[in-house]
């Protein structure tokens, strides 16, 4: 409620109590003194209403900034085809994957990789910021200590009886720390790349 809204609903509630004082004052013999709780009760009863409006009503007099509806986050499906839409757009990663590359020599296709490989290397690293489960580097030894998480670390090979187990890492793994989503402009966020035609 604003200011000047307020001081308009307890100007409305003065006037009502004087108008409640001056009827109590003009159905009264003179000389008579009325009872004090219900002459408090039609002096101070119009303001508990105006006093609650104005408390319940949210601020956003002068001075004090309006809060503006923060967006929506995307949900889980639209970020994942958002940055995969970013990785088709700057690394061409979707052409790749569902190009057949049988008729392509390992020189043509290593070539064609180095490009989409930079490409979305860029893209993971501005919008992901990763590291790896176990911070060790691959081929040394680790120990697992009873109580890890299986859904971080997998166990392969001859994994018998209980913890700790003893081991060679095989894959640091890789956990996202933080993760941006682009926000798609489409109207149909399943459009990942629209498609381009040239107009001749």
């Amino acid at each position: 409620m604003t200011s000047g809204r307020s001081i308009l609903v307890l100007a409305a509630a003065a006037a009502i109590a004087a108008g409640n004082y001056l009827v109590v004052a003009s159905l009264l013999p003179a000389g008579s003194v009325p009872r004090a709780a219900c002459f408090a009760w039609l002096l101070v009863g119009p303001f508990v209403p105006a006093l609650l409006a104005a408390a319940s009503s949210p601020r956003d007099e002068v001075g004090v900034p309006a809060r503006s509806a923060a967006p929506p986050a995307p949900s889980w499906e639209e970020g994942a085809l958002g940055l995969l839409g970013v990785l088709q757009q700057e690394g061409r990663l979707l052409d790749f994957l569902e190009e057949d590359l049988a008729g392509y020599s390992d020189e043509q296709i290593g070539a064609a990789a180095r490009g989409i490989h930079e490409g979305c290397r860029a893209v993971l690293r501005e919008r992901l910021n990763l590291e790896p489960v176990v911070p060790q580097g691959e081929g040394e030894s680790v120990v697992i200590e009873s109580g890890f998480d299986p859904a971080a670390i997998r166990l392969v090979g001859n994994v018998t009886g209980a913890p700790p187990y003893h081991g060679v890492l095989r894959h640091p793994g890789w956990r996202a720390k933080t993760a941006t989503f682009p926000r798609r402009q489409a109207a149909d966020p399943r459009v990942i790349a629209p498609a381009e035609v040239e107009i001749a």
